[in-house]
């Protein structure tokens, strides 16, 4: 389906969704990989679209591909069009459009089915597809490149990456939805457990269990600590919670996490004022347009 006349050397909505992809991955060979095709294919189609446009798109560097100005305007012109495109789709097809929602693991258990309740009040039709994101900067890349229509994170302050996180180049709209409580906890045992009024120093110089790095408890450790604190990787949440239970560090995890393990006292929280984190839905502004995103807003905002 073209967007010029026939014959022409005119935009094509293959290109833009190959261009899109681009965008959201960074690359030629990870966007082929997206998409189905060969690394040839994608380069050959941002050639044609580049030359039926007459500017290029992109800047290529050794880091991977990043749009010029020409580049960005388009992207904010191909997302609606393909969203359109998609509705028009589905209504012939008779099918219902389908929201895409994406959110960490960690948030997907305890907070998404509060939004999904709240959205089947307001629009019961609606469907709404939710995806587990492997990382926040994939999730913030597919929000962007509107591959998701929204993204749930944590995050802190007045701008998006206010936690620590680089925030994609594409400027994304966010609102705060509740508040996250955090707790530093330990085995009962543990020499901290039974202290009162205790300082990040006192904190800070303690084994400190860690996630991943740059995951969100991760960097919230360093936010409150200080950014050189330094802690020991464990790989999930589930692994820090039991480590520090056996007495093996302390961990910085969500008070949803261990709520049980505080009340069956295999964990002690520690005496430290902890900030709360805030659970962010991010989505583009230029796509509250799309089928059901203002839906999808409200319900979450409650």
């Amino acid at each position: 389906m073209g967007i010029g006349h026939a014959g022409s050397t005119g935009m094509e909505l293959r290109h833009l969704r190959t261009f899109v992809a681009v965008v959201r991955t960074g690359t030629v060979t990870d966007a082929a990989d997206a998409l189905g095709l060969a690394p040839s294919s994608v380069s050959a189609q941002i050639r044609a679209l580049e030359s039926s446009l007459g500017v290029p798109l992109f800047e290529r560097g050794p880091r991977g591909m990043h749009t010029t100005e020409a580049g960005s305007r388009l992207l904010d012109r191909a997302g609606p069009l393909l969203d359109r495109v998609e509705l028009i789709r589905h209504e012939v097809a008779g099918r219902p459009y389908a929201l895409r929602l994406g959110a960490l693991e960690s948030l997907v258990a305890v907070h998404v089915p509060r939004v999904l309740a709240r959205l089947a009040e307001r629009r019961p039709q609606l469907a709404v597809e939710t995806r587990v994101v492997a990382g926040r900067d994939l999730l913030l890349g597919e929000t962007a490149a509107g591959e998701l229509d929204a993204g749930l994170l944590l995050d802190v302050g007045r701008s998006l990456g206010g936690l620590g996180f680089a925030p994609v180049r594409r400027p994304l709209a966010f609102a705060d939805l509740a508040p996250v409580p955090l707790a530093f906890v330990a085995a009962p045992t543990h020499p901290l457990a039974g202290r009162t009024a205790l300082t990040t120093q006192e904190v800070s110089g303690a084994r400190l269990l860690g996630n991943v790095p740059a995951c969100s408890f991760w960097l919230a450790a360093q936010w409150i600590l200080g950014a050189d604190t330094r802690l020991v990787p464990t790989g999930s949440l589930t692994v820090m919670r039991a480590w520090a239970a056996q007495g093996l560090g302390l961990a910085l995890l969500p008070e949803f996490a261990v709520e049980a393990d505080l009340a069956a006292g295999t964990l002690a929280r520690l005496d430290l004022a902890v900030p709360d984190l805030s659970l962010r839905l991010v989505w583009r502004a230029d796509r509250e347009s799309a089928p059901g995103v203002r839906d999808l807003l409200y319900a979450a905002a409650g």
